[in-house]
């Protein structure tokens, strides 16, 4: 039998903590970037008896994880023991033990066995040893983090309305509003599940019960079509423009009908807006760019007016290229990069305005217990970076060159008008009303950024 521990300090209360691990969304916000993992099923949540059924990659295949709650103690512990699964035996104690009134220590304890008897421990043994190692580390880094986001602002649980939950920033940002003690009700476009917090819409016909909407205290829009799904085609640009304006200005007039409107509409938009600026800075009052990026970011925002109007709150978030080994630019980036095919596109010399999917989360959050914060705000890191810049951190975090540049002229030929507005395109854009408004970077730098999210970090 095999065991590994892992055992930290955070600085948060230990009864906080436990709360913590108890709530909905807790198993997937501990999931790391680069792990898929699917819930197929759960009864409970982490008492006695409690199971949780998952599928998860192994090789070209998957595996069936079956595992159950036993061994609970309210406030101090809860143990998983796999009933199904890849190992001949899997037990995994979590504890929290108090230091003092405003610390605890977080241990995660993991007895095992590998199949295939000592042939498994021979040739499996070292690497499931690192896996555990990479996945701990960042699993109690991003606790201390989350725990450290909420606690930062006072005020009791919120009732939360989301639209585009299932989308790359959606499926982060309920598990971290859910662990963090707030209710979460979802926009859905297909039938809601029996028991699910969920309201139907259909944006595209126009079709919201706003009644339905009523007793939210903070609504997060999210939802529109895929901007990078595909080569852009005129009806592929008319869908992305109208998803985002039909959708919002539905959604902004819902909430303005109600007769206790929410306190805050937390609206996307992006840092398209700026257009091609060069090395130009770019702050919340600088002017809109040209190009179809910027029209849609435009007429995204102006599609909030309703609900400005009716004396809703209303921040639209430009948010920068979102860094996570779970979707979006830097999953499509990983498998040339690691191969050792990635390098630069076009010149270089084009700005890159990121931000790390964790801070974003937090930013949203940041935006809604804010009162001083309204109209547009980047969500954007500090340090935006040159995509010379971005390549050769990546690579160094891979431990791969970056020799293969990829020409501007190549880049056109295979995505053609989206190659100009989202690769060669340079927007330097500062985080302004953020750091005005003291909201703190988890990850402010690119390397850091990137070893977390991609679990290159030192444990």
């Amino acid at each position: 039998m095999a065991l590994f521990i892992k055992r930290t300090r955070i600085e948060a209360p230990a009864a906080e903590v436990f709360r913590w691990h108890a709530r909905p969304g807790a198993l997937e916000r501990l999931t790391p970037p680069w792990t898929t993992i699917e819930v197929v099923e759960r009864s409970g949540g982490i008492e006695n008896g409690s199971r949780v059924v998952m599928r998860m990659p192994l090789g070209p295949s998957h595996v069936r994880w079956v595992a159950e709650h036993r061994d609970y103690v309210e406030g101090e512990q809860f143990r998983d023991v796999q009933v199904e699964g890849p190992f001949a035996r899997w037990e995994h104690t979590h504890r929290v033990e108090a230091d003092g009134a405003a610390a605890c220590y977080l241990e995660d304890r993991v007895e095992y066995e590998l199949p295939f008897g000592v042939l498994g421990a021979l040739f499996g043994g070292a690497p499931i040893r690192k896996t555990l190692e990479r996945t701990f580390a960042y699993r109690h880094r991003l606790t201390a983090g989350d725990l450290a986001s909420h606690a930062a602002y006072s005020g009791g649980p919120l009732r939360v309305l989301v639209s585009g939950s299932t989308g790359l920033v959606g499926s982060a940002l309920v598990p971290f509003l859910t662990t963090g003690g707030h209710r979460v009700t979802r926009l859905v476009r297909t039938p809601p599940r029996a028991g699910e917090d969920a309201v139907r819409w259909d944006p595209a016909a126009g079709r919201l019960d706003a009644a339905a909407l009523a007793g939210a205290d903070a609504v997060v829009h999210l939802a529109g079509e895929n901007i990078a799904g595909g080569r852009w085609t005129e009806s592929i640009k008319a869908r992305i423009k109208e998803s985002r304006r039909q959708g919002t200005r539905l959604l902004a007039q819902a909430l303005a009908d109600l007769q206790t409107p929410p306190r805050v509409l937390v609206a996307a938009s992006a840092i398209g807006f700026y257009g091609d600026r060069g090395a130009e800075i770019l702050r919340e009052e600088s002017a809109p760019g040209s190009g179809f990026l910027a029209d849609v970011c435009r007429e995204w925002e102006a599609a909030t007016t309703p609900a400005a109007a009716r004396g809703i709150r209303v921040v639209n978030l430009r948010i920068g290229v979102v860094l996570t080994a779970a979707g979006g630019a830097l999953a499509k980036l990983l498998p040339p990069f690691r191969l050792g095919a990635g390098g630069r596109v076009g010149s270089g010399e084009q700005y890159m305005s990121w931000i790390g999917l964790d801070d974003l989360v937090a930013v949203v959050l940041h935006a809604i217990r804010t009162e001083a914060l309204h109209g547009p705000v980047n969500a954007t890191a500090p340090q935006p970076v040159t995509n010379r810049e971005f390549t050769a951190t990546l690579g160094r975090v891979l431990h791969r060159p970056t020799i293969l540049p990829l020409p501007a002229a190549a880049a056109r030929v295979v995505l053609g008008e989206m190659a100009d507005e989202m690769l060669l395109a340079s927007t330097r854009v500062a985080p302004t009303r953020l750091t005005e408004t003291s909201y703190r970077f988890r990850q402010p730098e690119l390397e850091g950024a990137l070893r977390h999210t991609l679990g290159k970090v030192d444990s």
